[in-house]
């Protein structure tokens, strides 16, 4: 008995030093935790979603998942992920254009401004350098390729979404930081100057320069990067520039709000989705492929994009699956946007084509 309590000890020691580590951010504390306690969306001492969302749904077999886990094929690619390497800092300022590199990290340059959203590029999505690591060839963006960034968007403070090596990389770069209420802890213990976060609820706006907007809206999700959890919000935006509307989907399962959302700021001119990582099991915090087109639709968008893949697996389907899915799903009715990791995507062209890159991997 003592030795069973012994090590308990040692575990619960070690554990707590472990996520006390700077890497693992803040809890919101003092005037910030004072204006989170007056959000609608916080009650109970924790972020609450606009409806009910189990983080595991009714259909989650124990039995089901360990078989994908031990018998799931073609998690990661055989070969190496092909990429374009952009000279980002040469890009013409006058070019609206976006570049994405590899799961839901993007740059996007349009009338006039760089916009860096949830940059992961340490080649790890996990608190440890060892786990989740990037497929080879989906990490050859550093953050000494990112040019000088007016607004960095952090849609949540999950690994794959907020890396503390990246951030900390970029933090000279970086002019405004754009996230949901409570994020602003983690920067704030990493040394940025407050007075560059700003932090928002859902359907607040923000009015920043040259007409640009960010419109804050939900997300059926959830956030923490240790053990306590739903502390910060989780996000999307509603990004509108002087000559287009963007949506910036971060994580999260289907809802009305896809709805509400296009209601009120449709038609869109491009949305950015979540299309990989996902499992039936989790089917309310993630979008399936049938999913992400009924979001688009729901948005009224002109284009979609779909990422969370082709960087890191999370879940247990091919690495692949994700684009195969939609692409054979959507029948052209939404124009998707498909790029290789590095490629431009010209916001204006919507001719623009794209190769099915995704299913030459395996094959090389």
């Amino acid at each position: 008995m003592y030795t069973i309590i012994t090590l308990l000890v040692v575990i619960f020691v070690l554990v707590i030093a472990i996520t006390n580590q700077n890497k693992f951010g803040a809890i919101p504390t003092g005037e910030r935790l004072e204006r989170i306690k007056k959000s609608p969306n916080f009650k109970d001492g924790k972020f609450q979603n606009l409806s009910e969302t189990p983080q595991m749904s009714e259909e989650a077999r124990f039995s089901t998942m360990l078989k994908e886990l031990f018998f799931s094929k073609n998690k990661k690619p055989e070969n190496q992920i092909p990429s374009i390497k952009t000279d980002l800092h040469t890009l013409n300022p006058n070019e609206d254009a976006l570049v994405w590199f590899g799961h839901s990290s993007y740059l996007i340059q349009i009338d006039g401004k760089k916009i860096l959203v949830d940059p992961v590029f340490s080649g790890s999505a996990s608190p440890f350098s060892f786990n989740v690591k990037a497929f080879d060839g989906s990490n050859f963006y550093q953050p000494d390729d990112i040019p000088e960034i007016d607004y960095l968007v952090i849609t949540h403070d999950h690994w794959d979404h907020l890396d503390y090596k990246t951030v900390l990389e970029l933090k000279p770069k970086i002019n405004r930081i754009i996230t949901g209420l409570g994020v602003g802890a983690h920067f704030e213990k990493w040394g940025f100057d407050t007075s560059k976060i700003v932090e928002t609820d859902w359907f607040e706006d923000v009015l920043l320069d040259d007409g640009f907007r960010f419109f804050c809206t939900p997300a059926r999700h959830f956030s923490g990067r240790g053990l306590k959890h739903k502390r910060s919000l989780w996000v999307s935006f509603l990004l509108e520039t002087p000559s287009q509307k963007i949506f910036i989907g971060g994580d999260g399962g289907y809802n009305a709000h896809f709805k509400e959302i296009g209601k009120k700021y449709g038609p869109i001119d491009l949305a950015i989705l979540e299309n990989g990582q996902y499992n039936k099991a989790w089917k309310y915090i993630h979008l399936m492929p049938e999913q992400v087109l009924q979001a688009a639709s729901d948005l009224k968008t002109k284009r979609i994009l779909p990422v969370h893949s082709g960087k890191f697996a999370l879940a247990n389907h091919a690495w692949n699956e994700p684009l195969k899915r939609i692409t054979e799903l959507n029948k052209n009715t939404i124009p998707l946007v498909t790029p290789q990791i590095g490629e431009l995507v010209y916001l204006k062209n919507t001719k623009q084509t794209f190769t099915k890159w995704w299913l030459n991997v395996d094959a090389q």
